[in-house]
């Protein structure tokens, strides 16, 4: 719940008591800097901050929003500063056409210009209204935020400022130095951009997912198709058009055909069983895993990256996995995987 205070409350102060009041704030800024920017590492550093921005100004706090928005405010413009120096960030099916293994792969990107993962742990709300925190997850969904990362970064924030976060257009105006005129305008033309991109499409889809119980029990032949290289267990779990992708490669496939010729020659080729351990986690709304790759030297496992499986109906709609080992720990998980047995055939 927010706090209300008049503004000389606010400013007489204390330094641990002003952070006391607004560090409850932190995960939701975090989110709303990453729906901006794409980038977990650099949403925590723009949401430390902006905490910190508040406490530096905060005689600028007149009291006539909540507190929590005239955070919000600056956040924003944090994020939109910092978007002016920072290549826009995507995954690979929004760069290029689905590939094939007669086509050479794409080289790797040389910039930082991926999205990276985000934690469902930082996606704790202040509304303990299950459908807030739905809303909360599906805003980060994979297919969502690459939808968003189209748009620029004005019509971004406006857009997350209406639609996400549920602002009128006076309060948008006001945070952004903008008119009214120019915020609705900016909105239809994001919510425009955002139809007529084939990935929002999926986002419907992603309302509709397995019961729990038949969650549970793909995740389980998920990993077991991954710890044995089972390809056609793997093909079995996904729907008809999924696609996969491992960034910071260019490439991506889509279809069981397309899907299978790509894990079969690559992560399941040769002597696989045994390769690969995947630990539980979650990401963007979805199921996730810490993926480890065996390391021959010293038979251990290793952090590969953080791979997430987007749910959609009844089956997989997408695998991405993010092929950046530093971005492991951030799940709360290990580098090297403990020693647990693999599943074995049923």
């Amino acid at each position: 719940m927010t706090t209300e205070l008049a503004p000389n409350n606010l400013r007489q102060l204390s330094e641990q008591a002003f952070s006391d009041l607004t560090e409850p704030h932190r995960r939701a800024l975090q989110a709303h800097c990453y729906r901006m920017v794409g980038s977990a590492q650099e949403a925590e550093d723009l949401a430390q901050e902006t905490l910190w921005r508040a406490w530096r100004r905060r005689e600028t706090y007149e009291g006539r929003a909540p507190l929590r928005s005239w955070l919000y405010k600056i956040a924003t413009n944090l994020c939109l500063d910092a978007l002016k120096q920072r290549p826009r960030r995507t995954l690979p099916a929004a760069l290029e056409a689905a590939s094939t293994l007669e086509q050479p792969a794409p080289p790797p990107a040389s910039e930082p210009v991926w999205l990276e993962p985000f934690p469902d742990d930082l996606l704790a709300s202040d509304d303990a209204n299950p459908e807030a925190r739905y809303a909360a997850r599906e805003s980060v969904a994979l297919a969502f935020m690459t939808s968003l990362q189209l748009l620029p970064p004005r019509q971004r924030a406006v857009l997350i400022l209406r639609d996400v976060l549920d602002w009128q257009a006076g309060e948008v105006a006001e945070a952004l130095g903008q008119s009214v005129p120019s915020v609705k305008s900016a909105l239809h033309r994001a919510r425009t951009t955002l139809a007529s991109h084939q990935q929002s499409t999926r986002l419907d889809d992603l309302r509709h997912h397995p019961a729990d119980e038949a969650l549970r029990g793909q995740l389980d032949r998920y990993v077991l198709a991954w710890e044995t290289a089972d390809v056609p267990g793997l093909l079995a779990l996904l729907r008809d058009e999924a696609t996969f992708s491992m960034p910071p490669a260019h490439s991506w496939y889509q279809g069981r055909a397309n899907i299978g010729a790509f894990v079969r020659q690559t992560i399941f080729g040769g002597a696989a069983r045994g390769r690969w351990r995947l630990l539980p986690t979650r990401a963007n709304g979805q199921p996730a895993f810490g993926l480890y790759k065996r390391d021959e030297a010293s038979n251990s496992y290793q952090a590969y990256g953080i791979q997430v499986v987007t749910f959609a109906g009844s089956g997989i709609a997408d695998i991405t996995t993010f092929r950046t080992p530093s971005l492991v720990p951030r799940f709360n998980l290990p580098l090297i995987a403990p020693e647990t047995p693999l599943h074995s055939n049923p």
